[in-house]
């Protein structure tokens, strides 16, 4: 299996990798050389490992892919659904939307680079997108809720301020690495209060 040690020909012990570690590895392989670039036998040689203890625990590169982008989207509806998300005032329930979200980009950032650079060429990658499609939807009826009840401004297309404020937590992927000695509540913070400060209405 996987998570078990393997041994070379000159007798030393390899470590092992457990599901998470492979899922891991593939995904940073991804990453350098292309999914459509990588094949199973790049992934065995980075892992040190044979193609078969990989197929022990998935089907094909696939479902690899499938994981990846699947643990990112999971992580994100996982925020639509907490409390602090469902209940009370509209334009707070966005705040921690959008805060909660910056920080699942940053503790999931290899997945959730995967999945904003997916373009729909398999199957996997379509359902991607069709689920992305869905979370933009679902933050896009939160802004107009926010609209309706006065307290965003009415002069700001709810698709497009959702849009535009998810292209902003998104671009994270392009500068953000960890170590960077920014932490996630001053990115977050940093993040909310440009994008809230030029949503509210004005008085």
């Amino acid at each position: 299996m996987v998570g078990a040690s393997t041994s070379d020909g000159a007798g030393r012990r390899k470590p092992g990798y457990d599901l998470d570690s492979l899922l891991r590895t593939a995904v940073k392989v991804f990453h350098e050389r292309g999914y459509d670039g990588t094949s199973m036998e790049d992934l065995a040689k980075r892992l040190g490992i044979t193609k078969s203890a990989i197929y022990h625990h998935v089907s094909s590169k696939q479902e690899l892919l499938r994981m990846g982008v699947d643990r990112a989207l999971d992580a994100l509806f996982a925020v639509l659904d907490e409390p602090r998300s469902r209940e009370g005032d509209p334009m707070d329930r966005l705040h921690h939307v959008v805060w909660r979200s910056v920080e699942v980009l940053i503790d999931e950032l290899p997945f959730v680079t995967l999945l904003l650079r997916v373009r729909g060429n398999s199957r996997v990658e379509r359902q991607a997108l069709a689920r992305r499609r869905e979370f933009d939807h679902l933050v896009g009826e939160l802004v107009a809720e926010a609209e309706r009840t006065g307290n965003l401004r009415s002069d700001l297309d709810p698709a497009l301020t959702s849009r535009l404020l998810f292209g902003m937590v998104n671009s994270l992927i392009e500068w953000y690495r960890p170590r960077q000695g920014l932490s996630k509540d001053e990115i977050a913070e940093t993040v909310t209060r440009l994008a809230f400060d030029g949503m509210k209405r004005r008085q």
